[in-house]
């Protein structure tokens, strides 16, 4: 993918029409999702994830692609050394010749563990810097400037709604 291209991809998201709140929730979900180690079904966990929660599906598989071939086996570590801390296990040598499930399942548990935690202070840090270029975006174009208010203004009338109910 190309400068161009991931710029394009990036004012696609921050231009997207929703509520600031579910745009960044869906990238959030997709951040998540993208750290755990089920490599080869992330996409298809994203899709699932957008559609049950009601999120937008642009948003959570972009969020889901975060973990790229550069970033894997460092998130991948982490996950494994976290998750084996908080298990008390002894630590050991590992070995990721290839990511496929039958050589990771030895580790399974501590990876499981860790990059579940990872993975959500990594979705909530995403889910508020995603809000955030969202809002910033739409004051900066005049014809979103509209749209940014209407949204925040909606999404607090909802909010209101569903705490009487």
């Amino acid at each position: 993918m190309t400068k161009t291209q991931l710029k394009q991809k990036m004012l696609a998201i921050l231009s997207l029409d929703g509520h600031p709140g579910n745009i960044a929730a869906g990238f959030a979900v997709g951040v998540f999702i993208g750290i755990t180690p089920l490599f080869g079904i992330h996409t298809p966990l994203a899709i699932a994830a957008a559609f049950i929660f009601r999120l937008n599906q642009l948003t959570t598989i972009t969020g889901s692609w975060l973990n790229t071939p550069f970033t894997v086996l460092p998130v991948l570590m982490a996950s494994y050394r976290l998750g084996e801390f908080i298990l008390g296990q002894k630590p050991r040598a590992v070995s990721f010749e290839t990511l496929d499930w039958h050589h990771l399942k030895d580790y399974a548990t501590a990876l499981f563990i860790g990059s579940s935690i990872i993975g959500f202070i990594a979705a909530v840090i995403c889910y508020f810097i995603c809000y955030w270029l969202v809002i910033r975006f739409r004051r900066k174009d005049p014809g979103l400037e509209e749209l940014a208010k209407e949204s925040v203004l909606t999404g607090e009338n909802l909010e209101k709604e569903q705490a009487k109910e």
